[in-house]
C-alpha cells in the first residue's frame, strides 16, 4: 500500500545520496545474536500486503515478543524495514574505505556475529540507532497509530514558548526499542556486551536531539516562538558511531573470564587505544576479541583481492601491502552544467581518461 510506496521512494533517495551501489536490504532478525541480519528486499503484491500487516511481520522472522509488538501497530513492520535498510546503507558508507566494508552476506555475517569483534559492536549500535531514529520519525510523520508528535513537556522556560510544529517522538521511540530489543537474560559477558553496545546506539541518537524554533510577532520581533525537537540526520549518527568504533575498548570479565561471568572491566587493553586502567563509559563501544585482518578470504569476509582503492589514500592499507593493479579507461561525464530559465539544467558531455586501482591477489 502507501507505506510500501513511501519506503520504496525512501530507499531510492538514500541510494542516490550514497557513492556506491548496493541492493536494498531489510531485517531478518533484528535482535538476539543477529543484528542487521539481512535478506534481499522483495515486495509482495499490493493486494497481499493490503489485506493485513501480519504477513509482513511474519516475513521478518521475529521472536515471539517482537512479532506481537510488530502486529499491534500497522506501521511497525514498515518502520523495521526502513530502519534496517538505513542502517545497512550507513554501515557500508562509513566503511567504504576500510578493509572490512560492512560485509553482510550469508556465512560471513553469521560467523562475524558469533565473535565479539569491534565490527560486531558497531553492528549492534548502528542497528539500535537505526530503529530508534526510524521509529521517532515514523511517529512525527503520522505513520504510527500508537504515537504522534513529541509534546516535549520538559522544555525550560515553558511560559516563553508556544509549542508548535511536529517534533520527533524520541520518548516513545526509546521506550519501544528498549522493550523490542530486551533479552530475558544478560548474565554472561557476551550478552552484556551486546546490550551495552545496543544502548550506545540509542544514547548517540538522544545526544543529537536539537530544538528548532521559529519566531512570530510584528516584524519578526520574536515575541512568541514556535519550537519543536528534531533528531540529527542519520548520516551524522553514523559518523559518530564510526568514531566510537575507532576507539572501541577491549574488555574482559573481573571474576571468571573463561566462563564469561562477572562484571565488565578493561582487560588486555591495546596501548594505542587506552591505558590499562580506563573504565568504559556508557557511550564507549566495547569488544572482547581482536579483529581479524580481513586481508584474505576467510569465514569473516571475502578479503580485499580485487577491491577498488584510491591511490595515495587507502591502497596501501586495503591491499595489505600486496600492491595494486592500475587500469586506464575513458569515461564520459556531464560537465560545464548551467541552470536555464525555466527550469532545467543544461550540461555538456566531457570525455576524460581516469585511472582505476584494484588490489592484487
Amino acid at each position: 500500500g502507501i507505506y510500501q510506496h513511501l519506503l520504496y521512494c525512501y530507499v531510492k533517495f538514500i541510494l542516490s545520496k550514497y557513492p556506491f551501489k548496493t541492493t536494498p536490504v531489510f531485517c531478518d532478525r533484528l535482535t538476539g545474536n543477529e543484528p542487521l541480519s539481512i535478506l534481499p528486499l522483495t515486495v509482495e503484491s499490493e493486494e497481499a500486503v493490503g489485506k493485513t500487516h501480519y504477513k509482513l511481520c511474519d516475513r521478518l522472522k521475529l521472536e515471539r515478543k517482537q512479532r506481537r509488538m510488530c502486529r499491534r501497530d500497522p506501521g511497525v513492520a514498515e518502520t523495521l524495514m526502513e530502519a534496517i535498510s538505513m542502517s545497512a546503507l550507513e554501515c557500508q558508507y562509513q566503511f567504504r574505505f576500510e578493509r572490512w566494508n560492512c560485509t553482510l552476506d550469508g556465512r560471513f555475517r553469521s560467523n562475524l556475529l558469533k565473535r565479539g569483534f569491534k565490527e560486531t559492536a558497531f553492528l549492534y549500535a548502528i542497528s539500535s540507532a537505526g530503529l530508534t531514529h526510524a521509529m521517532a520519525k515514523a511517529c512525527s510523520a503520522g505513520r504510527m497509530e500508537r504515537c504522534t508528535c513529541d509534546e516535549a513537556p520538559d522544555l525550560e522556560n515553558r511560559k516563553a514558548w508556544q509549542w508548535g510544529g511536529c517534533g520527533d517522538n524520541l520518548k516513545y521511540s526509546n521506550k519501544f526499542v528498549k522493550e523490542f530489543l530486551s533479552k530475558k537474560s544478560n548474565k554472561d559477558l557476551r550478552a552484556r556486551m551486546d546490550l551495552h553496545n545496543t544502548n550506545v546506539g540509542m544514547k548517540v541518537i538522544k545526544a543529537g536531539v536539537e530544538t528548532t524554533c521559529k519566531c512570530h510577532g510584528v516584524s519578526g520581533s520574536c515575541t512568541v516562538q514556535t519550537c519543536w525537537r528534531q533528531l540529527s540526520p542519520f548520516h551524522e549518527i553514523g559518523k559518530q558511531l564510526k568514531q566510537r568504533y575507532e576507539t572501541s575498548l577491549k574488555v574482559g570479565s573481573i571474576t571468571n573470564e573463561a566462563a564469561g561471568e562477572g562484571d565488565i572491566n578493561p582487560a588486555r587493553m591495546q596501548p594505542s587505544l587506552a591505558p590499562s586502567d580506563q573504565i568504559p563509559r556508557t557511550t564507549d563501544l566495547i569488544h572482547t576479541d581482536d579483529s581479524p585482518s580481513f586481508c584474505r578470504i576467510s569465514k569473516y569476509s571475502l578479503g580485499t583481492s580485487g577491491r577498488k582503492c584510491y591511490k595515495d589514500k587507502n591502497c596501501e592499507s586495503i591491499c595489505c601491502g600486496r600492491g595494486y593493479n592500475t587500469q586506464s579507461r575513458v569515461v564520459t561525464k556531464p560537465c560545464q552544467c548551467q541552470v536555464r530559465w525555466c527550469c532545467y539544467v543544461e550540461c555538456k558531455q566531457c570525455t576524460q581518461r581516469e585511472e582505476v586501482y584494484t588490489c592484487k591477489d
